[in-house]
């Protein structure tokens, strides 16, 4: 980690918020470009990037005069994480925050995040606490973040024992450090985020904020509803990969907690399938893929079919009547 490098920064950096959209023009897309507008921290710049969306979210961007919104429409569909990096691409701030276009930040994220920097450090990246809120806006979740003073390899394992949830909108990076680290990258572009952050905070400082000042949505239209278990286990064994390069001294620890937890993950990604006998099939796979490290049984016995399956079971072995 770099530590005590002169920051070059002014005293009230230009930050660029990128909002990647595609088809919310009756959504929340209005309701996201004006709180990024509105921020108490003035000197930002809004790029709302649009990937060829076939509703009206041409007519609601511009409907918003302000100088500081960029629009820009792509004539084709580049994908979801290819529109995360065109964000970065524009961008011409110090700082940039990836904000999707149905999540939320407080009126004064960006001024609080800034006000968190000390005079003659760079770091790569800020964090601050989190809300979980639902389509309704209800707060289904609160966290603060509790990682001041953590070690990097502390802070990942931080996150393994979620106390320390990493998420997009409560996370405001350093723009050159972020491009000079490849941008949101990973192997099935599931985990980019993830990617970027651990490899940021491995080389550089970092800022913690312990308020909530972000809201990430989660809702049914969240990906994770949407792609196929195994491109989430490939992209979640990546992480893991790129974490052991990071911290090649520490890579005993990461792949025995590492692998547990975002086994764990996979099982939750897994019981959305409906239908019983896939599920469990599922389950086994990544039982599999990551090494039988983490059993999958209490995923098993935690459905009316698994519990009616163990149940016949145990009557046949006499263990239960």
């Amino acid at each position: 980690m770099q530590e005590n490098v002169v920051n070059s920064a002014s005293p009230q950096p230009l930050v660029s918020i990128g909002i990647p959209t595609y088809n919310r023009a009756n959504g929340k897309l209005l309701n996201v470009i004006r709180r990024a507008l509105e921020q108490t921290y003035q000197n930002v710049e809004v790029i709302v990037s649009d990937n060829c969306s076939s509703d009206n979210t041409t007519e609601v961007v511009q409907s918003v005069k302000d100088a500081r919104l960029k629009y820009v429409r792509h004539e084709t569909n580049i994908g979801a994480n290819n529109n995360f990096n065109h964000c970065l691409k524009e961008a011409n701030g110090e700082y940039f925050l990836l904000f999707h276009d149905d999540d939320m930040i407080d009126v004064d994220f960006v001024e609080t995040c800034i006000s968190s920097l000390k005079e003659g450090v760079t770091v790569g990246a800020i964090f601050t606490g989190i809300r979980i809120i639902d389509s309704e806006d209800n707060i289904i979740k609160e966290s603060k973040n509790m990682a001041g003073g953590l070690a990097p390899i502390e802070f990942v394992l931080g996150w393994f024992d979620s106390v320390l949830p990493l998420y997009l909108p409560s996370t405001l990076y350093n723009t050159q450090l972020l491009r000079e680290e490849g941008g949101f990258a990973s192997k099935r572009n599931l985990y980019p985020d993830l990617v970027a952050t651990f490899k940021l905070i491995a080389k550089y400082d970092r800022s913690d904020v312990v308020d909530v000042k972000a809201s990430f949505r989660r809702h049914e239209s969240n990906m994770s509803l949407f792609t196929a278990i195994d491109a989430w286990v490939d992209d979640a064994l990546y992480v893991l990969d790129v974490l052991y390069e990071l911290f090649p001294d520490d890579s005993y620890i990461l792949k025995d907690q590492g692998r547990k937890y975002l086994c764990g993950k996979m099982y939750g990604q897994a019981s959305i399938e409906a239908n019983a006998f896939k599920r469990i099939f599922t389950y086994l796979k990544i039982y599999r893929s990551f090494d039988y490290c983490y059993s999958p049984i209490k995923y098993f016995y935690g459905n009316e079919f698994s519990k009616r399956f163990f149940a016949k079971i145990f009557r046949m072995l006499g263990l239960k009547k």
